[in-house]
């Protein structure tokens, strides 16, 4: 007896396949449900190819492609002792008090730590950055998407340069150098 794939039972013999259809299905195996006499081709539809291409309109005239205007942007801010960025979605022709306005209002409606103090902040390119962005400035003209957020100080150090601050701390770093004998 030769061996078959199925377990359970014999092989399949021609007695089993009786009242069974002889033929395979005709519309499995890619042959038609049509009759074989008369065969009828499918006309394939017609499509515009002028609808893929840019810069072309159906009735043949072109018009000047324009790049798509950006409605709104989705900036990345860290803020000072906090875990991870928020992510703001802005319009380009806000300026850089809007988005310190709703990065504060976004952190405060997530409720993360630490709480924010009640003070003035200011808006850095990264954490390594001096220099603060100007409160005017608009978004889309700053080439960056990646922003941190500090607090201010309130000793009036906002006024002064930060080139003129960070003197003041290199200057008494040198000091001791005057006690050595060279």
């Amino acid at each position: 007896m030769p061996k078959n794939g199925n377990r359970k039972g014999p092989v399949a013999t021609d007695k089993n396949r009786r009242g069974k259809l002889p033929e395979k299905s005709m519309s499995f195996h890619g042959r038609g449900t049509m009759p074989q006499s008369s065969p009828v081709e499918l006309r394939r539809p017609k499509t515009l190819p002028e609808l893929f291409s840019k810069g072309q309109t159906i009735g043949g005239g072109t018009e000047v492609s324009t790049p798509p205007r950006l409605t709104k942007l989705l900036l990345n801010v860290t803020v000072q002792g906090s875990l991870g960025a928020l992510q703001i979605i802005i319009s380009p022709e806000s300026t850089v008090s809007d988005l310190i306005d709703a990065a504060i209002r976004l952190y405060v409606k997530e409720a993360r730590r630490p709480f924010l103090p009640e003070s003035r902040y200011d808006l850095h390119y990264s954490q390594f950055s001096l220099e603060s962005l100007g409160k005017d400035q608009k978004l889309i003209s700053l080439g960056s998407r990646n922003f941190f957020l500090c607090g201010r100080k309130d000793n009036g150090a906002s006024t002064e340069t930060c080139s003129k601050e960070a003197d003041k701390v290199t200057k008494p770093a040198f000091q001791w150098l005057k006690f050595i004998g060279f």
